[in-house]
């Protein structure tokens, strides 16, 4: 079992940025896909970007230019740079590490707050 913790959330004005954290409990392999996803209250959970290794990453559109998704395989973590934020990206931000349908974990969500 692997166990993921986010750190990074907060609230922050619009054109900030924030760096979101997911650490995993033990070491992983290279071969994990490395995902965030964020929810709106009473929305379904969105897919934000994902990243197989430094030259294979995916970005939904909404975030695209403005968000890099980065991992440390030594560190076992994944980070998720967000930058001009806008009031359209606050939601609850969750981390994923999936290699197969037995091995795939979620960390707990972290808020993010865009607002002046």
């Amino acid at each position: 079992q692997v166990q993921l913790v986010e750190s990074g959330g907060g609230l922050v004005q619009p054109g900030g940025s924030l760096r979101l954290s997911c650490a995993a409990s033990r070491s992983i392999s290279d071969s994990y896909i490395l995902t965030w996803y964020r929810q709106v209250p009473g929305k379904q959970r969105e897919w934000v970007a994902n990243i197989i290794s430094d030259s294979n990453t995916a970005y939904a559109d909404s975030v695209k230019g403005r968000f890099t998704i980065s991992r440390d395989n030594a560190k076992m973590t994944v980070f998720l740079q967000m930058n001009n934020l806008k009031p359209e990206d606050t939601a609850v931000y969750y981390c994923r590490f999936r290699v197969s349908s037995a091995s795939d974990y979620w960390g707990q969500g972290i808020q993010v707050t865009v607002s002046s």
